[in-house]
């Protein structure tokens, strides 16, 4: 695809399908642009107004809408993510075609499991506790590693919070955090690419 075309995709909050648009940089910056799920239930929708880009986005994870404001070089180049306020998870994807399809099936296949935990009788204490438990010994054995986690700060003191779908790094020095998601196979597999790990500093 040409890089003159960007593709935005969220999940469908109402449907729950994977919505995806493509637009062209030239179109972006001339009007606005709204890329609707076939079930007409919701709209993603962009506005330029000479300095930014203001993308308003229905949120498939906590149901809500959210609006954020971005310089055109986050909207028009590379990739990039937005995030859902509430749950701190990335809701919608933009950037070439294939990147935001991966993404957005992954966020897919989070949000499934989100529900089909609502839905059983016995709430577990993670998403997936399999690969919570994985992620959390593969931490194990990095942080036994001279120098395994840390700051870049200089800080090596850190502590950790486990949540139901990430586990966060928080350096003691500067307050800086870390989150590693441990929700699905391509994020134990993502952790498990990493022989140290480096809590970006403030």
């Amino acid at each position: 695809m040409s890089k003159d075309m960007r593709t935005f995709g969220y999940l469908c909050p109402k449907c729950g399908k994977m919505v995806m648009g493509t637009r062209s940089v030239f179109a972006l910056a001339a009007a606005d642009a709204e890329i609707a799920c076939e079930c007409g239930e919701s709209v993603l929708h962009t506005r330029y107004d000479g300095q930014h880009y203001i993308v308003t986005v229905p949120c498939g994870i906590c149901g809500e809408t959210h609006t954020a404001t971005c310089p055109p070089e986050r909207v028009l180049e590379g990739a990039t993510a937005l995030g859902c306020a509430d749950t701190k998870q990335f809701c919608c994807y933009i950037g070439d075609e294939g990147v935001v399809e991966k993404n957005l099936r992954e966020l897919s296949i989070l949000v499934q499991k989100e529900q089909q935990q609502k839905d059983s009788e016995e709430q577990e204490a993670f998403l997936d506790n399999v690969i919570m438990y994985e992620v959390l010994s593969e931490l194990k054995d990095i942080a036994a590693r001279p120098d395994g986690i840390s700051c870049a700060c200089g800080c090596k003191d850190y502590g950790m919070t486990i949540r139901r779908s990430a586990v966060d790094l928080e350096c003691k020095g500067c307050g800086a955090k870390l989150r590693i998601n441990a929700a699905t196979d391509r994020d134990l597999d993502d952790l498990c690419c990493h022989m140290k790990l480096v809590i970006p500093g403030t």
